[in-house]
């Protein structure tokens, strides 16, 4: 009994420690959330004023002859993947490379360290992903399509809905699509259009991918935080069920050398 009593002890302590463990790291997702919520939603903003600008620009006829409005290599796929830099956030991480590895992607450009160590890729945090290092990648995505090495370029990253709801998508990027879009606004292009669209894609990409990472660590601060909330209320409530069998070991222990002792006594 005093053995079952004794790993009993051992495994509350283990416990225990893993609920001070989960507190800890939930509070430091939720002191990361406001931030970062912040920082998701002016990169959106940026984003969507190039999309806006693009959209606007592949509307126009001249714009059909730019490469990128073209496929190339059939089959060919580039993706982006936007992962965390940790575990422990529920299922954000493998909901992210599900649906990456659906694509059979021959081009993988990882984002986040968790992606980097999946695929290979070089390391580099999605909590501390740059304007700089988006150009880069951008620049050598941009180069890629217009040479015709890939059918499709994508973001494959996960969508902030709400507190309660991320949705893990891809974001096809590249080719553009002709849209029928016309501005209300007398705007006139120097030189033209197409001048234009091809001067600005870099910058396009690089915005996309800028959101694309901000909105990804929102999502996995918040996963992080949710996932430490339910793992810190499984620690209690086995803590709980724990103590209730230790003390009834224990005073099953007490019982038993009380009546040891009053036998021994020859009372």
């Amino acid at each position: 009994m005093g053995v079952d009593i004794k790993s009993l002890k051992n495994r509350i302590k283990s416990v225990d420690s893993t609920l001070h463990l989960t507190k800890a790291m939930g509070l430091v997702a939720s002191a990361k959330i406001r931030g970062a919520t912040r920082a998701m939603m002016k990169s959106r903003e940026y984003a969507s004023a190039l999309e806006n600008t693009v959209s606007m620009l592949s509307s126009a006829k001249s714009c059909e002859k730019s490469q990128y409005m073209k496929s190339g290599k059939k089959g060919n796929i580039c993706l982006v993947v936007v992962a965390g830099d940790r575990g422990l956030a529920g299922g954000y991480n493998s909901n992210i490379f599900k649906l990456a590895e659906a694509e059979n992607a021959v081009k993988i450009i990882t984002i986040g360290k968790r992606a980097c160590d999946r695929y290979n890729g070089k390391t580099l945090r999605v909590e501390d992903f740059t304007y700089s290092d988006a150009s880069g990648m951008a620049k050598e995505i941009c180069k890629a399509f217009k040479d015709g090495e890939y059918e499709k370029v994508g973001i494959a990253s996960t969508q902030y809905i709400s507190m309660m709801t991320q949705t893990p998508r891809i974001d096809w990027v590249l080719p553009l699509e002709k849209t029928e879009r016309k501005s209300k606004a007398d705007i006139v292009y120097e030189p033209d259009e197409i001048t234009i669209l091809e001067a600005v894609m870099e910058e396009y990409i690089a915005g996309k991918l800028v959101a694309a990472a901000k909105e990804g660590f929102t999502c996995e601060v918040v996963a992080r935080r949710f996932a430490m909330d339910s793992a810190g209320k499984n620690a209690g409530e086995m803590i709980d069920a724990l103590s209730l069998e230790y003390n009834r070991a224990r005073q099953g222990a007490i019982t038993q050398e009380i009546t040891e002792i009053v036998a021994g006594s020859g009372i």
